[in-house]
Parts: C-alpha cells; structure tokens; sequence
C-alpha cells in the first residue's frame, strides 16, 4: 500500500493547482486522473475556455506557471461591453479608463490543465497517477484508504475531491448538494469574425438568452458561448452552417459584422450546484465538486482557483503547528470561507440572471436603467471591476 499525506481525486486545473501549491511543505501528494491530458495542440483552438482574472493570474504567478502560459497562448481583455438588446441599457469598461494593463485574460482550459500538469510532474514532492479510476473509499480515525479498479490501494491524511460537477468521492462521503436548474443549456462555439474584436469580451442579453463573445489571440477569432432553452440550444447545434452564421450575426447585432463558425458546436445542460459541506473528516472539496455557478460572468473556475489558494493556505498553516491536516474541526476554517464565497456568487448571478431573463416591460426598463446608471456614476465601474478582478478573495498568503 502506497501512503501519502494528501491524495487529490482529480487532474484537472484545480486539483493540479492544490497539489502545486503544496510543493515545498513537506507533504507528500498524489494526484489520481483518469487520463493524462492530451498535449495542447497549437493548431486549432479548443472549444472550453476561461476568463481568467487578476486573482487567479496571482496564483498561477505563484505556481510559476503563469509565464509559460502566456507564451503559448493567452488573450488579453483591452475591453468589457455589456448591453441589452433592442434598448438603450448598456455599459462599457476599457483599461484606458481604469488605468490598467489588462482586465482580464480568455485562455483555453486544456492550455491551463497541460501546463500544471506538466509543472506537477516535474515537482518532487507530487506523484502523478493516470489512469486512475476509484472503486472504494474508506474514512478511519487516522487515515483514508483508497482502492482503484486496477486493484492498487493507498491511504493518505487527507483526500481532496476535485473531480468535478458529478464528484464520486462527494457522493462516497454522503454529502449533499443543492440543487438550482439553470434551464439553459450553454452553446460554445469558435467564431471568425469578419471586423476585428479588439480585444474586448462582450456580452449581450436578449429575454431569451445570453451570448458572450470572448476574444482569442487571432484577432478575428472569439469563443462564444449562448445561453438559451434546452431546445432553442440543440435547434442551433444541429442548424445548417449557413442558417446558424446568419442567426448568430443577427442575435449579436452585427457588432462585428458576418460571424463564421469554425469548426463543431457543443451543447451542455447549465446548472448551479453548492454542496452542503466543502469539508468533511478526511476530506476536502475544490471547485466543481463543491460549486457550480451561471458561465455569464465567468467566474467559474476563478472561484475554484480560489479554493485552491484558500486550501493550500490552510493546509499548509496547519501542518505548520504540527496539526492533524485531516480533522473536520481544522478544515473548518477553510469551509466557512470558502462556503461564504461561493454562495454570494450564487446568488449574485442568480439576481443577475433573473433581471436579465424574459421581456417583461417593467423589468426590461429597470435593467436598462441599472446597467446606464452603472455606466455613467462616478466610482462605479471600479467597484464593479474591483469585485470581477477577484482581489478581495485572495488568501493572506497570496497578497
């Protein structure tokens, strides 16, 4: 049986970012993923991608994986436009204005997982195992004992589940999550665009939807993601091209002339997922396993991130003062903090998403009003963008 102090369920950027940040306490680690990422391939653009915030970006900075990140392939937000469609609300932010380099990157997902991945396996104190599927899961007093289908068994102070929205080990510890269908699915899509993006996402809403434009390094070249019903979002999937290009031009008013789609479109079901404990005996949840949120701010995985930091903080402190890195009463602290955030979120997009769906006149004008007050009143923008940029969750370690 192999023994480790930490055994991470899951390879994926947050997981990998956990077992990173713990290189250098003493601990050792695992990572167990059920495949080795396939390497980034530089030719085409992968279809998942995040926006990437300064917070996060202070994080990976630490991970030293920032850099080579960037080297490969990263978009930097020069912009922000936000409006409601067929009415006068609106609100733009631009670096310029707010006196910073950048807002924000856009970054494929598979570009982040590959590098940390590659930055753990080259750490000494991290071990790498894939493929890995667990079968069983026991909680002692002392140590939890997993068994993997190859048969192989090891045991650890502590197990992090950071395997996603659907966590096997969440449901082996019996933890229970609440549950908020969004009622969308979410349509992503790489787009050619005829006039050039400039650098600036962009977000429009219409009663029955949500579509972001989210610029990439060509400067023709956005990743869109469209949030519609169920139907409305498999009705567009299976369109022909040409119907599609001319639906997706029309539903983001033109703005930057002819839209292209490049390459497939994909689908997924949207839900908001908060479980009940983001901590147990033996036990820790990061990102999806413990949260899922609406993508129209693409707060998603800058949330996980923030775990990651808040765990590794935490983790470290206590094997620090030579604690138990494993008992539920330690890990509270990391829970309570991590649980606040993730449920203002929540609910923060779920207030955005209700004033935002349908056309109902009264609430079409209250929206249009909100988002011009919001673009015109001094000291507005910099809260907004203070509170997007993610600066106030940032661990004490990390400032």
């Amino acid at each position: 049986m192999q023994t480790f102090d930490v055994i991470i369920a899951g390879g994926g950027m947050v997981g990998l970012a956990v077992a990173s940040g713990l290189q250098g306490s003493g601990l050792r680690v695992a990572v167990l993923e059920r495949e080795v990422p396939a390497a980034f391939d530089s030719s085409q653009y992968g279809l998942r991608v995040s926006a990437i915030n300064a917070a996060s970006e202070r994080l990976l900075q630490h991970l030293q994986v920032w850099e080579p990140i960037v080297a490969q392939r990263a978009s930097a937000l020069q912009g922000m436009e936000v409006w409601d469609r067929d009415s006068f609300g609106k609100i733009a932010f631009d670096t310029e204005q707010q006196g910073l380099s950048h807002l924000g990157h856009i970054i494929e997902n598979s570009l982040i997982q590959q590098t940390l991945w590659q930055r753990a396996a080259a750490l000494s104190d991290i071990t790498l195992i894939a493929p890995a599927a667990l079968q069983q899961v026991a909680f002692g007093d002392n140590e939890a004992f997993i068994t993997l289908t190859d048969g192989s068994m090891m045991s650890a102070r502590l197990l992090v589940a950071a395997d996603g929205a659907n966590s096997w080990l969440r449901e082996k510890a019996d933890i229970p999550v609440i549950f908020r269908d969004y009622q969308h699915h979410a349509l992503v899509a790489t787009i050619r665009t005829a006039q050039p993006h400039g650098g600036v996402a962009r977000q429009v809403f219409h009663g029955d939807g949500i579509l972001a434009f989210l610029p990439l390094c060509d400067p023709h070249l956005c990743s869109i993601v469209w949030s519609v019903a169920p139907q409305e979002a498999s009705r567009l999937q299976s369109m022909p091209e040409a119907i599609f290009n001319q639906q997706l031009s029309v539903a983001f008013d033109l703005r930057l002339g002819l839209c292209e789609v490049v390459g497939e479109r994909k689908a997924f079901p949207l839900t908001g997922r908060y479980a009940r404990n983001f901590a147990g005996h033996r036990l820790a949840l990061v990102g999806d396993a413990a949260h899922t949120i609406h993508p129209l701010a693409g707060q998603g995985v800058n949330l996980g991130f923030m775990d990651a930091a808040a765990l590794i903080g935490e983790i470290r402190r206590l094997h620090q003062q030579g604690k138990d890195i494993g008992q539920h009463l330690y890990l509270r602290r990391y829970e309570r903090g991590r649980k606040h955030s993730a449920a203002l979120m929540l609910a923060g997009m779920q207030g955005f998403r209700e004033l935002f769906a349908g056309q109902n006149p009264a609430k079409k004008l209250l929206r249009d009003i909100g988002l011009s007050l919001a673009d015109n009143l001094p000291g507005v923008k910099p809260r907004l963008l203070k509170q997007a940029m993610g600066m106030h969750d940032l661990p004490e370690w990390l400032r």
